[in-house]
């Protein structure tokens, strides 16, 4: 269904509403982390539901970046100001957990709303992320993604390389990236965001099937402990060290890498790792015909490729408001869940489509005929059943980890430390982090 069908379908239904009751509506409060066109998208999924009825009214407000959004809202619940709804990313998912009495397990809303929800309708690699330790659902999916390649096929074509063959190990990574240098097609064979972290380091684990740490990734309990300074994401570090020193590689700089698309878009870098739903932005800034790839992984590595993991963010639901708002709540999250409003969400952010029944839709609408590779994401983070290693990960304070491999990585490609020595050193600081988390949550 196209956004026109839905919009009419919404107007249709608001006028034949709109006398139904004199009242003025109930507002929703939803907090999120979306700006740009992101954030207008958003903005008119609020607005599209509102005109379907007149009871309720859901008010979208941008509260910063994620990690902005996450601090304002613990301050806002101490000061009694919390929303009702607010969009906190997948690292956040274990701080917002122990949040004990702030929270409204979406399970529980919308049993006790009556309202029609199956979380087996969600794709298991999503759920998965978002469930307590008996399978219920925590926070609703709403914008996750999972990180893919983008390559340029005129950079491809004038290194001699074939634009429909992008490289899909590591090995070729680097012979093709110095090929394409080599050749003074680009400057660099490739760039990424998110390099000692979430592509760099937690996807490159789930697809190489290493561990991040004990207890299932965090999932087991609050007792877990850092292992991801393994033999396998040393070598890599150490590799990205070599190959930014020979030009293969490009440091985008730390957290999303803020240079990194923009060397992409120049045509400085010929290939480029982010998020699936950076699709739209990396179409709409470049001048060259864009291919899409998976994510490299080590062939000589038992069991790669695994599977990659998600990122993006959810809806967590706040205590203390009444149970009429709730009710409005209930009926919203419902109204996000269809598959015809998720199909859309996917289809024009590149976010992945969380319910079986928006992937099969989108299919039906012949959406991924017209748009090569924009399955590419679906099918990689499917390539095979999650394992302990490859379904996610559940830290406290994770944000504050991030930072620190940030700092580390870094250290490596400054060449005061190796690999190895890096994340050895980022685990025995992570472990720290995690050992406050869990005395101040027991």
């Amino acid at each position: 269904m196209s956004r026109f069908t839905l919009r009419a379908l919404s107007a249709g239904i608001a006028a034949a509403t709109l006398s139904v009751s004199a009242q003025a509506a109930t507002e929703i409060t939803w907090w999120h982390s979306m700006g740009g066109e992101l954030g207008e998208r958003l903005s008119e999924l609020a607005s599209d539901f509102n005109a379907t009825q007149d009871e309720y009214r859901v008010n979208p407000s941008y509260r910063g970046e994620y990690e902005a959004t996450m601090v304002n809202t613990i301050a806002a619940f101490r000061a009694g100001q919390q929303p009702h709804i607010v969009q906190i990313y997948e690292v956040g998912t274990g701080t917002m957990m122990a949040a004990r009495g702030a929270i409204y397990p979406v399970y529980e809303l919308m049993e006790a709303h009556g309202n029609t929800f199956n979380p087996d309708d969600y794709l298991p690699v999503v759920t998965g992320y978002y469930t307590d330790t008996d399978g219920n659902l925590l926070s609703l999916p709403f914008n996750s993604s999972t990180p893919i390649l983008y390559y340029n096929k005129d950079a491809f074509e004038a290194a001699g390389l074939d634009p429909q063959a992008p490289p899909t190990t590591w090995a070729e990574m680097g012979e093709m990236g110095q090929q394409i240098v080599d050749e003074g097609a680009a400057s660099c064979g490739f760039t990424m965001a998110y390099a000692a972290n979430w592509i760099g380091l937690e996807n490159f684990s789930a697809l190489h099937n290493q561990p991040i740490g004990t207890e299932e990734n965090g999932f087991g309990g609050l007792d877990t402990e850092f292992e991801f300074n393994g033999e396998v994401q040393a070598r890599f570090w150490d590799q990205l060290k070599e190959w930014n020193d020979s030009g293969v590689y490009s440091y985008g700089g730390p957290a999303n890498g803020p240079d990194a698309a923009p060397s992409f878009y120049s045509g400085d870098c010929a290939m480029y790792m982010n998020s699936s739903a950076s699709r739209a932005d990396v179409l709409a800034n470049s001048d060259f015909e864009v291919g899409f790839g998976m994510l490299p992984y080590y062939d000589d590595v038992d069991g790669a490729p695994q599977n990659s993991i998600i990122g993006g963010a959810t809806l967590w639901v706040l205590s203390g408001h009444d149970e009429d708002e709730y009710a409005g709540v209930a009926e919203f999250l419902e109204y996000l869940s269809l598959p015809e409003v998720q199909a859309e969400w996917h289809q024009e952010t590149g976010y992945l489509p969380i319910t079986t029944a928006a992937y099969e839709l989108s299919q039906e609408q012949g959406y991924y005929d017209e748009n090569p590779g924009a399955d590419i994401a679906i099918e990689q983070i499917n390539l095979n059943e999650p394992t302990e290693n490859s379904k996610g990960l559940r830290f406290g304070n994770y944000p504050q980890v991030r930072m620190v491999l940030d700092e580390e990585f870094q250290a490596v490609l400054a060449g005061s430390k190796s690999g190895q020595q890096a994340l050895d050193d980022a685990v025995r600081r992570g472990n720290e982090i995690l050992r406050d988390f869990e005395s101040a949550n027991n």
